[in-house]
């Protein structure tokens, strides 16, 4: 998969200049001195007094901080960029540390918290490639956005049981990180907040929160096992998108609504059921998903565009009457028997490139079925071909020609076509050209 750009934003809406989100790597703004790492000179340690205001912004020689006793709060972008900071203890006093204070402090190894902070904020250790290990204090209520953003080195992080809102971006890209666990009481994880987090194997969302923000484990590659509440109600955009590593997944039954490109390229997903309460699933949420061989969908649901496109190793997809499937397996490849096993209004299925098979709207009694195809040498009938699909059962159901449309039906399916199943089945003709042949049977 190619790598992803991830948007990034201000919390608070000022354009100030100052975008803790972003992970700049040009260094033309130093107009400094520092030491070149191969003129064989170690610089000399260099220690710095802070005593709560002023900034140290990209001092790249400082190595050393010391607190001023009272301080309460380490400012916005204090020590930002002070890419030879190894190690820093913040004093007992401190309660808060605001937007970007550590930002970009790439050989901060370690930083111990006090217990009396309670806001870590917006981008604070963004850049900290180097840290590999963090304990947020119990007072801590909210991560803040883009706190971890990029904190590539991190493998592990106790958030404490305070805490009920994980931000948007929190911990996006922090891809060494393995496991993490999410307390009890967290009622909101926001958009992007683990994405990219591509060590992490397994997590656990408590029963709190009742929607995962979109793109919330996008690119979690190395994710097998994830439990979802009973209480989630939504599954957001891009919230699984390229976790190609999950196998299996339970929707839980109050979910309503899956977003678009929620499960794109979930490459293992073998089997999903989709509950009966949801009523719409996404554009493309389910494209990709190639180990897919059953598909159970709930009623009435709506079916985004391309929604089920390149599941090419699905063979079941069982559901509701008068499910809405148009265009919901747009390119699916029909390199085996399918069947779908119950009535469907409309279905996209292949013959050359593509055809359109449409049931018949309630109290008519004809199929029709419009070529897309333009094969060398064909021509096309205008307005697609009609067949009268409530033809008596002594009707031929079969067609000389591989590229034509039988129906047939029982005697049960005259007397009430809008009860009855609709089934098809896909084969593939070995002739010119990989034709198909589709054909629709009332059952």
């Amino acid at each position: 998969m190619s790598e992803l750009d991830f948007a990034y934003g201000d919390d608070d809406g000022d354009d100030d200049g100052d975008d803790y989100g972003d992970d700049y790597s040009d260094d033309s703004d130093y107009d400094g001195d520092y030491d070149d790492p191969d003129d064989g000179d170690s610089p000399l340690p260099k220690t710095a007094v802070y005593s709560g205001t002023g900034s140290f912004k990209d001092d790249r020689e400082l190595t050393e901080v010391t607190f001023v006793q009272g301080v309460t709060s380490i400012g916005e972008g204090a020590f930002e960029g002070c890419s030879s900071l190894m190690a820093i203890t913040i004093p007992d006093g401190v309660t808060s540390i605001k937007k970007g204070a550590f930002y970009r402090c790439s050989s901060l190894t370690a930083i111990t918290i006090p217990d009396g902070v309670t806001t870590i904020g917006y981008g604070a250790f963004n850049g900290c490639s180097s840290l590999t290990a963090i304990t947020i204090p119990d007072g801590v209520t909210k991560i803040g956005m883009y706190a971890f953003y990029r904190c590539s080195s991190l493998t592990a992080i106790t958030i404490p049981i305070g805490v009920t809102t994980i931000c948007e971006s929190a911990f996006q890209v922090c891809s060494s990180l393995t496991a993490i666990t999410i307390p009890d009481g967290v009622t909101t994880i926001g958009n992007n907040a683990f994405g990219g987090c591509s060590s992490l194997t397994a997590i656990s969302i408590p029963d709190g929160v009742t929607s995962i923000g979109n793109g919330a484990f996008m690119s979690c590659w190395s994710l097998t096992a994830i439990t979802i509440p009973d209480g989630m109600m939504m599954i957001g955009v891009d919230a699984f998108r390229g976790c190609s590593s999950l196998t299996a997944i339970t929707i839980p039954d109050g979910v309503t609504s899956i977003g678009a490109w929620a499960f794109y390229e979930c490459s293992s997903l073998t089997t999903i059921t989709i509950p009966d309460r949801v009523t719409s699933i996404g554009a493309r949420a389910f494209r990709g998903c190639v180990a897919l061989t059953k598909l159970i969908l709930s009623p009435a649901v709506s079916i985004g565009e391309d929604c089920f496109s390149n599941c090419t190793a699905l063979i079941t997809a069982a559901a509701e009457k008068n499910m809405p499937t148009v265009e919901a397996f747009l390119h699916y490849r029909w390199h085996r028997n399918v069947a779908v096993t119950e009535r469907v209004n409309a279905l996209l299925c292949l013959k050359g490139t593509w055809d359109h098979v449409e049931d018949p709207p309630s109290g008519q009694d004809s199929l029709k079925r419009k070529r897309t195809d333009e094969d060398e040498g064909e021509e096309e009938d205008e307005g697609g071909l009609e067949e009268d699909a409530s033809s008596s059962s002594s009707s031929s159901s079969s067609s000389s020609s591989s590229s034509s449309l039988s129906s047939s039906s029982s005697s049960s399916s005259s007397s009430s076509s809008d009860e009855a199943p609709l089934r098809l089945t896909a084969t593939r003709e070995k002739i010119p050209k990989v034709l198909w042949r589709v054909i629709l049977e009332f059952l």
